[in-house]
Parts: structure tokens; sequence; C-alpha cells
């Protein structure tokens, strides 16, 4: 027993190790690494070896698999060289196993010394994350240690030799057992590591070893699949044409299985080196043959896994023509109108944050959800859209305009957030406590409510505009929502201070409520500042707007509170 717990401890430092190198390399280079991918996509070779050299980076297939699926999901790679990119990286995990079997036992205890050092001392610089590779790299020579010295004893077992002698004859049998192991060490390289050490210690054949090596490469593929369930049909795409290359593969190899079992024994190495080196021939050969036919694998991919019918209700991009990226101008008329939609659903999660707030339907929250995730895919969409057109081309004009849609755009998919997190608030707060506002507290909720959609309906019109003379109304509008929200609070606390029950048991979530709806003024009314920043603004009309607004402050400020000459409590 003890035994068999010193090998799954093994397999999982193992696993463990190959996650500290996956993570401590794609923080330090991970922006590099998937430009890298992004731009290896012209040519077939180039994308080959690219998967190879980010795979023996990272030290696994699985996160390069990550990677490509990602690009794909979002429509930055097409799906054949993203297929060219996965068999690049099973070979690259393939040598990556001849590389480690190596005799390195005098190199992880010096890598795991540097690279705690390195992580303790500079833990927040690029040293402190190499050195974190170093450990990881470390525990993985480490653990591959403790594998054979635990699998030794272990094959020496009667009950072992008893289990594994059913692996004698079937290749689909033995086949699947391999996948089994792959996936349940996460990884083709313990299990080939522990059938290497079996037939080693010859407690299953050269046969079997080979058919355990087939499976653990098509175990990794179901991983993959069954990873990549969350995304979109193009990014799941990529893990099912990876893994019919692999059954492809197995059903190509296994019906030769004995012949080339009968070859291998022949080679000058000794048992393990013939597995091993198995299985870095068989994942080349196989890989090489596929790469020319990933353009066909990805039209087959496609007629069997379509892109799933969009829902009437679930929004999509409907004006981001890619033709219109060749006309600037024409691309940003495009790309503000779907920020006006963008505008248009955060004003709809608006109105039914009110009625939740009031006890309104609750299936409302779900509604604002939904619409927060619209609010995303609109901003995903308009982002990598204006990321496309070509920003030299842009007149001085066009460039400003291409500033305004983004920065708006990303002022609304915030928005959008917000929105989120104060249903969250009421939810768990109001609704779920039973509790409910005062009746002053629920009008002055209302009345910021109002304000705050007509500061949004004025701030898409200045957007859409352009005028400045709306951006100066709204900059006044924004002072005085500001002034306005100070002044409730105050009278929040004067009920907190008259003892109002509701006031009380509402006081949390009424002071975020508004202190939220602050936040959110100033998102919307932000266009007015870049409106109006610009040659054409004048001077004297900002003088004008100045004292407006100092007049606005005095006269919302308490009795008694004295404004200094010039000053602003903006807040």
């Amino acid at each position: 027993m003890l035994t068999l717990l010193n090998l799954l401890s093994a397999v999982a430092l193992l696993v463990w190790g190959t996650h500290i190198v996956r993570t401590g390399i794609l923080r330090v280079y991970g922006s590099d690494l998937r430009r890298i991918l992004s731009r290896s996509v012209q040519k077939r070779p180039l994308a080959f070896a690219a998967g190879i050299g980010v795979t023996a980076l990272v030290q696994s297939s699985n996160a390069t698999a990550l990677l490509a699926t990602s690009f794909v999901a979002s429509g930055l790679m097409a799906l054949a060289p993203a297929l060219a990119i996965m068999l690049g990286a099973d070979v690259g995990t393939a040598l990556m196993a001849r590389v480690l079997t190596l005799d390195l036992s005098w190199l992880s205890p010096l890598l795991i010394f540097f690279g705690v050092i390195f992580f303790l001392t500079r833990k927040q610089t690029r040293l402190g994350q190499l050195g974190r590779v170093f450990i990881g790299l470390g525990l993985i020579i480490l653990a591959l240690q403790l594998i054979v010295e635990a699998a030794g004893p272990m094959t020496q077992a009667k009950g072992v030799k008893v289990l594994f002698s059913s692996l004698t004859g079937d290749v689909m049998l033995d086949a699947l057992t391999g996948a089994l192991f792959a996936m349940i060490s996460y990884s083709s390289l313990a299990a080939v590591l522990l059938t290497a050490t079996l037939a080693t210690s010859k407690v299953i054949s050269l046969k079997v070893a080979l058919c355990l090596v087939v499976g653990a490469n098509l175990g990794t593929g179901i991983l993959a699949l069954i990873g990549s369930s969350s995304q979109n049909a193009a990014g799941r795409r990529v893990a099912l044409g990876s893994l019919l290359f692999k059954v492809a593969g197995c059903v190509l190899v296994l019906p030769l299985i004995g012949p080339l079992a009968q070859w291998v024994d022949g080679w000058p190495f000794r048992t393990q080196e013939l597995v091993i080196a198995f299985h870095v021939l068989y994942n080349s050969v196989r890989c090489l043959a596929c790469l020319p036919l990933t353009t066909q694998m990805a039209a087959f991919c496609t007629r069997i896994m379509p892109d799933r019918a969009t829902p009437e209700d679930r929004v999509r991009p409907r004006h981001l023509d890619p033709a219109a990226l060749d006309t600037p101008s024409l691309a940003l008329v495009n790309a503000v109108r779907e920020t006006l939609r963008m505008g248009d659903i955060v004003e709809q999660m608006l109105v039914n944050l009110l009625q939740v707030t009031r006890g309104g339907d609750p299936l409302l929250g779900k509604e604002i959800r939904k619409l927060d995730d619209d609010v995303d895919a609109l901003y995903t969409a308009i982002k990598l859209y204006l990321a496309r057109m070509p920003r030299e081309d842009l007149s001085e004009r066009d460039s400003r305009r291409w500033a305004e849609v983004i920065e708006l755009a990303i002022n609304l998919e915030q928005a959008g957030d917000i929105i989120e997190h104060m249903l969250s608030a009421v939810q768990d707060k109001k609704t779920s406590r039973s509790r409910s506002f005062s009746d002053n507290g629920l009008a002055e909720i209302t009345a910021l409510h109002s304000q705050l959609l007509v500061n949004l309906r004025l701030s898409l019109s200045v957007f859409l505009n352009g005028d400045q003379e709306g951006a100066r109304r709204l900059r006044r509008a924004k002072q005085r929502f500001r002034l306005q929200e100070r002044r409730y609070a105050h009278a929040h606390v004067d009920r907190l201070r008259q003892q109002v029950v509701q006031s009380i048991e509402t006081s949390s979530l009424h002071l975020d409520l508004i202190a939220d709806m602050k936040r959110l003024n100033s998102l919307f009314c932000a266009i007015a500042y870049a409106v109006l920043d610009n040659p054409e603004a004048g001077a004297g009309e900002e003088h004008e707007d100045d004292y407006v607004e100092q007049a606005l402050e005095a006269a919302a400020q308490p009795p008694g509170h004295d404004v200094p000459p010039g000053s602003s409590a903006a807040g």
C-alpha cells in the first residue's frame, strides 16, 4: 500500500512540476509566446515548428492547446494553422520526454536550490518567475526518479503481475488502458514513463508497452477535447481535429504493432530507451504525415461541428463589416453604430435593475446577467474590429474619433460590470434577507437612477453628434449628479440618527448603490471631456462653466457650510 502511495505521489509531483513550469513560463514570456503563435499562421511548417518550440518551453501540450484554442475561438487564427500547431505540440512533448529521461539526477537539486533562492528574493521580478520555472524543472526530474524507484517494487508484486497479465494480446484493450493511464495522471509523459518502467521490469512485453504508448497519446487528445467543452464551436474544433489525427494514427499503427515490436526490439538500446524512442518516432512520423492534411481536416471538423445557430435573443455584432476596414471612415461609422447598441443594452440593464431594487420580478436578475454577457461580447467584437483597422491611414480627425469609440466602449463594458455587481448586492443584502428601503431612501435611489438614465442618453447623443454644447451640458449634469449624490448621502445619515429601522437595515446597501451610481455617472459623462478636448473648444465657455459649477455646488451645500471662493468640491 505504501509503495502505491509513493507512486501516486510521484505522479502528482510530476504533474505539479509541469504546472509550475507552465505557469512560470507563461507569466514571463506569455505575451511573446502568444505573439509567436499568432504570427505563425502563414505557412504550415512554421506553425508546426512554433508548436514544437512553445511546447518545449511550457512542458505541456495542453498549455499549447489552450493557447491555440483561444486564438481560434476569438477569430484571431484559422483552424488549419491551429491544427498544425497542435501537431507540433505532440512532437514537442515527445521530444521533451526523451530529454527528461536522460540521467539528470545531478541537475535536480541545483535547479531546486537556485530556483528557491531566486523566487524568494526576487519574487515580483522576472528573475523570480524564472526561479519558479527552475523549481518546476527540478521537481519534474525528481518526480521521474521517484516514479522509477516506486514502480520498481510494485512490478515485483504478485497482484500487479496478475493485473497486467491480462495485457498480453488485445491491442485495442492495451491502447485503451494506455489512454486511461494518461487521463488519470493528466500527463502522457507520466503514462509513458510508467509504461517504460513496467516494460524494463518484464511485467509487460514490449508489444504491450508500445500499445500503451499509442493509447497514452490518444488519452491526451481526449483530455484536450474535454477541456475545450467550455469554448465555442470554433475552439472545440481544434481539439476535435487533434483527436481525430490521433485516432487515425492509432487505427493505422495498431494492426502493425506486432512487426513494429519485433523491429524495435532489434535496436541496440535498453528496454526503457526503446519505449521512449518509439514514442518519439511514432509522434514524429504521425504528425509529419498529417501536416499536409490540416486543411482537409479543418473542413471536415467544420462540417461535423458547425457553429450553433445564434438564438434570436442573443446579441451579436450587426454592423462590423470586415470589408469596410479598407475604408477607415466607413469602418469607424460601423464601430460607432455598434457602440451605440452597447449603450442601449446598458440602458436596459439600468431599467431592469431599478425594477429588481423595487422588489419586482426576480427573473429580471438573470436577464441583467445575460445582457452583461451581451455587452461583453459586443465590446470584444468592437475592440478586435478597431485593432484590425490600419491607424497609420487615419487622418487626425479619424484618429480622434477612433479614440472616442474605444474609450466609450471600454466605459460601457465597465458600466455593465458595475450594474451586475449592484444586482448581486441587491439580491444578497436586500432580497435574500427580506429587507426593504425606507420610502425616502427608495425615492432618493429612484431620483438618482432617473438622472443617471438622462445622463446616459445625453452622453450617447454627444458621442454620436460631437456637439460641444451638448458636451458642456453633460459636464454640468455630471456635477449636478455628484452634488445630488452627496446631499442624499447626508440625508441618509440623518435618517440613521433618527433611528429609522429600514434605513439602519439597508444602510450599507443604500450607500453602496449611490456610490456605484456615482461611478456609473462618471463613466457615462467621460465622453464630454473627449469632445471638448480639441482646439475648437472655446476658453470663454470653459470659464463660464466653472462659475456655473461653483454656483451649483454652493446651492447644494448643507446649511452653515461655506465654500471658499474659486474652490470646487467635486469629490
